[in-house]
């Protein structure tokens, strides 16, 4: 490393945010990104630690010391370039990914970790406003043609692959816009939607063709996709969680993604069938503590709620590691948002038992016991109520963020395809038992991280390569395109 001191000279240093009364007032991302002369001294605080444990934590395989060092050095576009060699999207993941990497920083045991995905967003978007990403099409041409069937993370990340690999792409995209859950799934405070459209330009000029509108098996046939020599699968785990809950049909029991993608598509006056889901004035319980509750807090709070309290049926997690999740694993430790900081009441080890309504079902309320797990031995954790904790909450909106089951199974119905014990798209090295038709993301793994859909998608579309052509030149995980590497 060019700055053997550079972890004991400088402490670790993150963008700041603008104040909570200020970013409120819209839904545009609100971070402040450090002055290059600072982020090279983040970048000098990656130690020569002789085994780069961020690497293994990084479903990717990033080459995070390579970059690191060449940031601190000023070497801003050669970085650039070993960040694209394994990460196609690193401008999505310097966002939304949870930074794996960082808790499995060498320093981290005795310091702050590096800042890696502070690092990670920083060099894309210099890539980005010094011009330095353009489109990059393939040279030749295999005259084969790849249908990829879903736009998110997974589906981008296959469809650039193949392309590179010569291959005629078309990705077909059943919203009326390209991204996924990126697009509709994610705020625009998180993620403001014009990042995605800017790379998809790019994908657009290296040659990769984009249908919008087109619901693979519902509005497309799916014998349409015999003209393909390969398909893959990318469509995501859509099928959302439910509370079996009395007066769960309530008007104003309402599913977190629906409330999300409402959001976005009125900030880009786009029309939606449903009524409109406002929080306004209103009362608000989100169920669910993970990164989905955390957006429809942010969310609520940006649309005016009168209050904002948020249920999480499991344990609070300890504010440091646990000792059940040791270094270089993901903790069990705390997380508090920047939603999180901008308002609302938490409430851990908290069941809802009924959702009260009026006359004419409009929610009024919920009732709420508080449980505990108990441990037995040989068996899963039993959830047991605690008697007399029974609680009213008035409230007029809950939004359940309770995650995602799987894949719908139209698509594996229609195509003869096998499910595995978790009801996903059953696939060995991505290939499905229809050996044309390939799978990626969360319809193959289940619901999971944005770093792990890219990772699948990439490793989807060399084993498609490889069925394609015999051979393949595409990438294994953590070598990247650049052969000098």
């Amino acid at each position: 490393m060019g700055k053997i001191t550079g972890f004991k000279e400088f402490e670790r240093v993150d963008e700041r945010n603008n104040p909570v009364e200020q970013r409120l007032k819209d839904y545009k991302e609100f971070t402040v990104p450090l002055a290059d002369k600072d982020l090279q001294k983040q970048g000098s605080r990656c130690m020569d630690c002789g085994i780069p444990f961020c690497h293994s934590g990084c479903p990717l395989g990033n080459l995070i010391p390579d970059f690191n060092d060449l940031v601190y050095k000023g070497d801003w576009e050669k970085a650039l370039d070993i960040l694209h060699s394994t990460n196609n999207f690193p401008e999505f993941t310097g966002r939304l990914c949870p930074a794996p990497c960082e808790k499995a920083c060498v320093l981290g045991l005795i310091e702050d970790p590096v800042s890696i995905e502070n690092i990670e967003k920083s060099i894309v978007e210099k890539g980005f406003s010094e011009g330095w990403i353009v489109p990059q099409p393939p040279k030749e041409r295999t005259g084969k043609k790849v249908a990829v069937v879903g736009s998110g993370p997974a589906g981008l990340a296959a469809a650039q692959q193949l392309n590179r690999a010569g291959h005629l792409v078309t990705v077909f995209e059943r919203d009326d816009a390209l991204g996924g859950l990126l697009r509709y799934g994610i705020p625009n405070f998180k993620m403001e939607k014009e990042i995605i459209d800017r790379r998809v330009k790019i994908m657009e000029e290296e040659g990769i063709e984009f249908q919008t509108n087109t619901h693979i098996g519902v509005n497309y046939d799916v014998g349409q996709l015999d003209a393909f020599d390969g398909v893959v699968l990318c469509g995501g785990a859509t099928v959302r969680r439910t509370l079996p809950t009395k007066g769960a049909d309530a008007k104003g029991v309402e599913q977190a993604m629906d409330f999300l993608t409402q959001q976005t598509k009125s900030i880009y006056g786009i029309d939606f069938e449903q009524e409109p889901i406002s929080a306004k004035g209103k009362n608000v319980i989100v169920i669910g503590g993970g990164d989905t509750g955390s957006d429809c807090i942010g969310t609520s709070n940006r649309q005016g709620a009168k209050s904002v309290t948020n249920f999480e049926i499991l344990p609070k997690p300890p504010g440091e590691r646990s000792e059940t999740t040791p270094w270089p694993y993901w903790p069990l430790q705390l997380k508090t948002s920047s939603s999180h900081e901008e308002g609302c009441e938490r409430n851990w080890l908290i069941n809802t038992k009924e959702f009260l309504t009026d006359a004419d079902n409009n929610l009024t309320g919920v009732v709420t016991v508080e449980v505990e797990w108990k441990k037995v031995p040989g068996q899963r954790p039993q959830l047991v109520e605690r008697k007399g904790t029974e609680k009213a909450w008035p409230c007029e909106l809950v939004l359940l963020a309770l995650g995602f089951t799987g894949p719908e199974k139209t698509l594996s119905e229609q195509l003869g395809l096998e499910l595995d014990e978790r009801s996903n798209y059953k696939a060995v090295k991505y290939q499905t038992n229809v050996p044309h038709i390939f799978t990626a993301g969360d319809m193959r793994r289940g619901q999971s991280l944005i770093v792990w859909a890219i990772n699948e998608g990439r490793e989807a579309a060399r084993e498609v390569d490889l069925y394609l052509m015999g051979v393949s030149n595409l990438p294994v995980k953590g070598q990247g395109d650049l052969p000098s590497i």
